[in-house]
């Protein structure tokens, strides 16, 4: 990807990791944002004596900033950047930003075949799948999002979800999805399902919704949100529920900082309450069949 503007907050989710780097160049070994919904809760502001007055959100795809006492101390994540960088040029500020951050752009060249020269920045949403029951901790393989979705767009597990849907008990219900239901580990690759023993993330959080009253209504507000792209989505196995399959950036903030952001979003935006078992990173997710579920077209198999 060549170096730009554009390009740059694309990869650094709208400029919000801009801010978090040179945050942290400051407040090292600290949580410095907390975002709720579009807007970030009053932080220090390195550039006002470290007072808590420094305010971040995003409008219109962008993120930006203000000051409560520092009037004249606003602009987006360049400007926030060139205080830091003190660059003379703006093309010295991108190129500092690009190597401080990793990004990996490049910056455009004449040679046509000059791409082949570029790391590969390919995004493998690579999960570990186990076989029934939830008791078996040990994966018995690695998929991806397209397989996952192939599996539960399939009549693989149509039988069995079915039975479960059937049963009226709770106890019951709950002992025979433990039993009978294929899970996979959504957040990443594990040598066995425990968050101590993960062994890559995949940028992906499941966030689940329980007992909806109106599950399409919900389907369609997750689909067409403004602020997460979905990667996938399906109606749980008890067939009262959704479950919202969506990319995080865990370089700069935690798996648990981005799920506590997500539900204080969802509960903002959407008035939703989310299962906190999302929290963790080797959460569980059973596959059910469900024949209408959505997949990114991203990762969709060739």
């Amino acid at each position: 990807m060549e170096l730009s503007r554009k390009n740059i907050l694309e990869k650094t989710h709208y400029g919000i990791k801009i801010y978090a780097y040179v945050l942290r160049q400051f407040y090292p070994d600290t949580t410095v944002l907390s975002f709720s919904g579009r807007t970030c809760g009053i932080t220090r502001n390195p550039f006002n004596a470290d007072k808590e007055t420094l305010s971040i959100r995003i409008e219109n795809n962008n993120a930006i900033h203000s000051d409560t006492e520092y009037k004249s101390f606003s602009g987006d994540a360049f400007d926030f950047a060139q205080s830091y960088f003190e660059t003379k040029t703006e093309d010295e500020l991108l190129n500092k930003i690009n190597d401080a951050l990793h990004l990996d752009l490049m910056v455009e060249e004449d040679d046509e075949l000059s791409w082949l020269d570029e790391p590969d920045n390919t995004w493998y949403t690579d999960c570990s799948f186990f076989k029934a029951p939830v008791r078996n901790v040990f994966p018995l393989e690695t998929l991806q999002l397209g397989k996952i979705h192939q599996l539960i767009i399939s009549d693989k597990y149509k039988g069995i979800t079915e039975e479960l849907r059937a049963i009226e008990d709770s106890k019951k219900k709950r002992k025979f999805k433990a039993n009978r239901f294929d899970y996979v580990t959504f957040s990443g690759v594990f040598e066995r399902r425990n968050d101590k023993f993960l062994q890559r993330h995949s940028n992906l959080i499941t966030i689940d919704f329980d007992h909806l009253q109106d599950i399409e209504k919900v389907r369609q507000q997750l689909l067409n949100d403004d602020y997460f792209e979905t990667e996938m989505l399906f109606i749980s196995p008890s067939g009262d529920g959704l479950k919202w399959i969506i990319r995080i950036e865990v370089d700069e903030f935690t798996h648990q900082e981005n799920f506590l952001a997500i539900t204080n979003y969802i509960k903002h935006t959407y008035n939703l309450e989310v299962d906190a078992s999302g929290k963790d990173v080797s959460r569980a997710c059973f596959l059910p069949h469900d024949a209408n579920a959505y997949l990114h077209k991203r990762h969709q198999l060739l």
